[in-house]
């Protein structure tokens, strides 16, 4: 048989194969009942969504429901629990060794204090709370005292940091309709007064890096934002550049040295480890947390690897949506050396999971020891036993 040059026949095929999967368009295998173009009239039709392969590798196996050692989650949500959920929660905290869940929807004022009494009120030591601020009103000459003064009273009330959500630097505007920058100089007295309190924040910034890519064959989020279209960023009348979004983060923790920052899903670079590691050198109080972005790490496990143990100081556990059963892939991509294994949300990857094998001295680091060092109010005896 000839063998076809390159850019020949066959590579035409491959590529309209990837073209109709990425669409949805019929799909025919080629056989000897084919059409007038040369497929089979009788196959079935299938679309990327509906494609499920089940893998035939026969590879060892070591699926974990528990953590090795007990681990705190820092990137938790805990909006609307009543008693009842709360209840499960710790329940279900216990079965995968999990000993202190961060819940950083805390709310302000009388929000936060019935919120915290629910949790950290009725289970000490199993939660600690962030507080949250409002950006509406940002144009009032009173808004940077009051923010201030309210975010004072929340530390005694109990907040142990603060949680900024995504909407600062991409929805929220002032009452001209102008997007309001992350690095606004009106919000420095707040980065500046947790510095003071010792508190650190973990913000929010953008979203990940396909959003602003063109929504074609080529963008590896492309079933995310067919499910999703309202997670496209490629607005520019609206939305600033992915680079610049996230550069105006930076910008604040460079701004304010002493103020720790926990960047929340790896600063959205867990596909540029080597970028993110540029970042961690340059800004020393700058730390970063796994919430939603594991299967980014489980891809590489090679890099992935060598880059938590050089930064086993700077990286936090968390996780972010509460699912107990989507944490063992957490677990199984940290603890163990296992391949080509299932992530749980095929919108967000649809490639397999690589296990990094971690030393127990960068586990023991990335599952409590560095929130330990910057989180206060953790009790440390459920640590150290």
């Amino acid at each position: 048989m000839r063998t076809p040059a390159p850019g020949g026949r066959v590579a035409v095929d491959l590529l309209a194969v990837a073209l109709l999967l990425a669409t949805g368009a019929p799909l025919a295998a080629q056989n000897g009942n084919a059409n007038a173009n040369g497929n089979d009239a009788d196959a079935p039709t299938m679309s990327i969504e509906d494609y499920e392969p089940i893998s035939t590798l026969r590879v060892p196996e070591n699926p974990l429901t528990r953590a090795r050692f007990p681990f705190v989650d820092v990137h938790a949500h805990l909006r609307r629990a009543g008693d009842a959920d709360v209840d499960r929660i710790v329940r279900e905290m216990d079965e995968m060794n999990m000993a202190v869940a961060v819940n950083l929807s805390g709310g302000s004022g009388d929000s936060f204090r019935e919120t915290y009494e629910k949790t950290a009120g009725r289970y000490p030591g199993r939660f600690v709370q962030f507080a949250n601020i409002d950006f509406r009103g940002i144009d009032e000459s009173s808004w940077t005292e009051r923010t201030v003064r309210q975010l004072e009273e929340d530390v005694e009330a109990g907040a142990s940091g603060l949680k900024i959500y995504k909407n600062l630097g991409m929805f929220t505007v002032d009452s001209q309709g102008r997007r309001v920058r992350t690095d606004d100089e009106r919000i420095d007295p707040v980065w500046a007064k947790c510095g003071e309190l010792g508190i650190p924040v973990l913000i929010h910034t953008g979203e990940p890096s396909p959003f602003w890519l063109p929504w074609d064959e080529h963008n590896e989020r492309w079933l995310e934002l067919k499910q999703f279209p309202n997670r496209r960023r490629d607005d520019s009348a609206r939305f600033a550049s992915f680079d610049q979004t996230m550069e105006e983060q930076w910008n604040v923790f460079r701004k304010h040295p002493e103020t720790r920052f926990i960047s929340a899903h790896l600063s959205w670079l867990g596909n540029d480890l080597v970028r993110l590691g540029r970042l961690l050198d340059e800004i020393p109080n700058m730390y970063t947390e796994l919430g939603a972005v594991i299967a980014e790490l489980g891809r590489q496990p090679r890099t992935a690897r060598e880059f938590l143990i050089r930064y086993q100081d700077r990286v936090l556990m968390g996780k972010d949506s509460w699912e107990p059963s989507e944490y063992h892939v957490y677990f199984r991509t940290f603890e163990t050396a296992d391949e080509y294994f299932d992530y749980y949300r095929k919108r967000h990857a649809h490639w397999k999971m690589y296990g990094l094998d971690l030393p127990d001295d960068v586990l023991r680091k990335i599952y409590y020891q560095n929130a330990l060092a910057i989180i206060p109010g953790i009790d440390r005896s459920l640590f150290e036993r």
